[in-house]
């Protein structure tokens, strides 16, 4: 092998580096990494640059190409100063991220199933955040193990924590259980921070080794105690862009009360319409507005969404500043908008008695739900009525009069709702669409911000009509794209993989006494069947909760490769572009295609790819940031009650103890 690739490399020192004279290929680093690849062994400086063809003088460019491949991660440095492609080196690049107890994880951004665990004692210096070159070492059933070969980058600039006073010096530690460390304040650097204060350090020097960083306080955010700088330290925790660029300042200053003549251009109007828009009691951001009317054949149903893309350019600093964040985050007590409040709770908000801009979908369907007919068009709407859930519920379900009478006009319409509502939930359930049952917390906060509650979230026949209806707008977007081959952002679910469904088996056999067999293939109407053998039974709500930790996590992506959870060949989101940029990059796509056959796509596949990732990623944090701030309110909350006693359900159980859920608290520990 190694007089081969002499052999190789001495022809083509004689030849130039290549075996034929003729145009030359250009020179970039692309060029670079596929040469090397195609050599499929380490090489030197000088080698690479004989077998791109150039001369000396060509030397620097090269080595600048080189680096800066090294930079990105695609080639690998090794001893001897040679060159390696990584992918063929057993080496890859990306993300760490740490474990308290910590060990580490390199996230490869391909999988799950790719990422390489890092012990602790081979982190070589790298923390929690850095991208970072690792070689893979072992593999086996539980994954790959390597170790840190090189930090590519620091990505933690700054820490929020604790701020600890000494004579010296003094010390913040980092909210962040994964940051290993506590970063070194001079005493002339504190900003006046008293002891226990909440702070945010800027880290001035990363010294090699495992030594503690140094920095100085550039916020001084307040007490820990106050539930509004429990809030700043879970956005900075997590990274939550939080501030609109002064560009987007400047845009939303320039933006019109309401509807200008010149908006209406193209759209059908639909005012006289009954939209009716069903929220929760607190929303102010109004996304979707549905009317259904019945017909001798089936149902009409009209799903009207805020029309944001009609605001929000393509390409300008508010598209991108919206990009960035790419879903709004809920907290008990505040929300991170995805777009600014002028946009998202005024000017798109669907809100009662205003006129506002749309992209309406309207369905047909027959009388056992199947879909006939769906059709796209830009309209001007106004909202008819403002309806909560526990209206729609009181109105349908327990006959409360004195609302019926109140919104006497609509309750045709809403029994209309109701019935095609629970003909769409029956066909979804038959084609395999599973539905775990596990209920989902609401918290109450008293005036000063404490938690005084926790309690079951109403769910109830109002949320299963916008449910329904905004799945089956979904999948009627998603069928459009899909049938006519156009490029667009789809919302996809793998299968769980074939491990952790036999791990799940084994669990529910030996554990729950649930007899069931380990399937040839997952599908979703095994998962039903599943989930109706332990309905009713004491082992209901562990079935549901461990088969749902099977589950893959659902993401944003250009190949439609159908939704799992849903049983569902084609689904998008289209419903939500006030509060989540999938949803709008959907909406620009559906009108460059509604009326004619568009040649160039308004996203290129890769650059779909790119934001889908991208996207994905932002909701990951979004949701671990809102699960904290839910969990840094229950132990608020227990501390209240230290030495009560309570029942609970034994959720987890691991080598080091159990996790049990205190039962109907939605509270879990060790």
């Amino acid at each position: 092998m190694s007089t081969n690739n002499r052999t190789t490399t001495k022809n083509r020192k004689q030849t130039g580096g290549r075996k034929r004279r003729g145009k030359k290929v250009c020179l970039s680093p692309e060029y670079i990494l596929k040469i090397m690849t195609r050599e499929g062994r380490p090489l030197y400086l000088r080698e690479i640059l004989e077998l791109t063809g150039r001369g000396s003088r060509h030397r620097k460019t090269v080595q600048a190409m080189v680096a800066e491949l090294v930079r990105e991660g695609r080639l690998v440095l090794l001893k001897g100063n040679r060159y390696g492609v990584s992918t063929l080196m057993k080496v890859v690049y990306g993300r760490l991220v740490i474990h308290p107890e910590g060990y580490g994880f390199v996230e490869s951004g391909v999988g799950r199933e790719n990422d390489v665990f890092v012990p602790a004692r081979k982190l070589k210096g790298a923390i929690h955040g850095d991208r970072v070159v690792a070689r893979v070492e072992k593999t086996g059933r539980k994954g790959a193990e390597g170790s840190v070969l090189r930090v590519l980058e620091r990505r933690i600039s700054r820490v929020v924590g604790i701020l600890h006073r000494g004579k010296r010096v003094c010390r913040v530690v980092p909210e962040d259980e994964r940051l290993l460390f506590e970063v070194l304040i001079p005493r002339k650097s504190t900003m006046k921070a008293r002891n226990g204060q909440v702070v945010v350090a800027e880290i001035d020097d990363f010294p090699a080794g495992s030594r503690n960083p140094e920095g100085h306080i550039t916020e001084v955010v307040g007490d820990p105690e106050n539930l509004e700088v429990q809030t700043r330290i879970v956005i900075l925790k997590h990274e939550l862009p939080h501030v609109f660029s002064p560009e987007t300042d400047a845009l939303i200053r320039d933006l019109p009360a309401g509807i200008v003549p010149e908006d209406l251009k193209g759209r059908r109007d639909i005012r006289n319409l009954p939209l009716v828009t069903i929220d929760g009691e607190h929303a102010r951001d109004f996304d979707d507005a549905v009317s259904v009317k019945k017909t001798r054949s089936g149902f009409s149903l009209t799903v009207a969404i805020a029309d944001v893309s009609h605001y929000v350019a393509q390409g300008s600093p508010l598209d991108e500043d919206a990009l960035e964040r790419s879903t709004s985050v809920y907290f008990p007590n505040a929300v991170v908008p995805m777009l600014p409040e002028e946009l998202s709770n005024h000017l798109c908000s669907l809100v009662q008695g205003e006129d506002r801009l749309a992209m309406v979908a309207r369905m047909t369907f027959d009388l056992s739900g199947r879909m006939k007919k769906s059709t796209f068009f830009k309209a001007v709407m106004n909202s008819h009525a403002r309806l909560t859930y526990k209206q729609v519920r009181q109105i349908l379900v327990d006959g409360d009069r004195e609302l019926s009478e109140k919104f006497r006009e609509f309750l045709p319409q809403l029994r209309c709702m109701k019935e095609l509502a629970e003909i769409l939930a029956h066909r979804r359930r038959k084609r395999g669409s599973i539905d775990f049952d596990l209920p989902e917390p609401e918290v109450i906060l008293g005036i000063r911000g404490n938690l005084e509650e926790i309690v079951r979230r109403e769910r109830s026949v109002a949320h299963l009509i916008i449910e329904e209806f905004m799945i089956a707008a979904n999948e009627a977007v998603a069928a459009f794209f899909s049938r006519k081959g156009i490029p667009a952002m789809y919302r996809v679910h793998d299968a769980p993989e074939e491990d952790k469904i036999r791990e799940f088996v084994d669990f529910a056999g030996r554990n729950l006494g649930l007899d069931i067999d380990v399937p040839e293939q997952v599908d979703p109407k095994w998962c039903q069947m599943v989930l109706r053998k332990a309905a009713g039974t004491p082992q209901e709500y562990i079935v549901n909760s461990v088969l749902l930790r099977t589950m893959k996590q659902a993401v944003y992506s250009p190949h439609n490769t159908r939704h799992f959870g849903l049983a569902s060949t084609d689904y998008l989101h289209f419903t939500s572009p006030i509060r989540r940029y999938p949803d709008l990059i959907v909406h620009r796509i559906l009108k460059a295609n509604m009326r004619r056959k568009r040649k160039r796509p308004v996203y290129p596949v890769d650059r779909l790819g790119l934001m889908g990732e991208h996207c994905s990623t932002r909701e990951r944090a979004a949701m671990q940031a809102e699960w904290e701030m839910l969990d840094r309110l229950k132990v608020r909350y227990m501390a209240q009650h230290l030495g009560e006693v309570y029942q609970g359900i034994i959720s987890t159980v691991t080598s080091f103890g159990f996790f049990v859920e205190l039962k109907d608290m939605f509270i879990h520990g060790v």
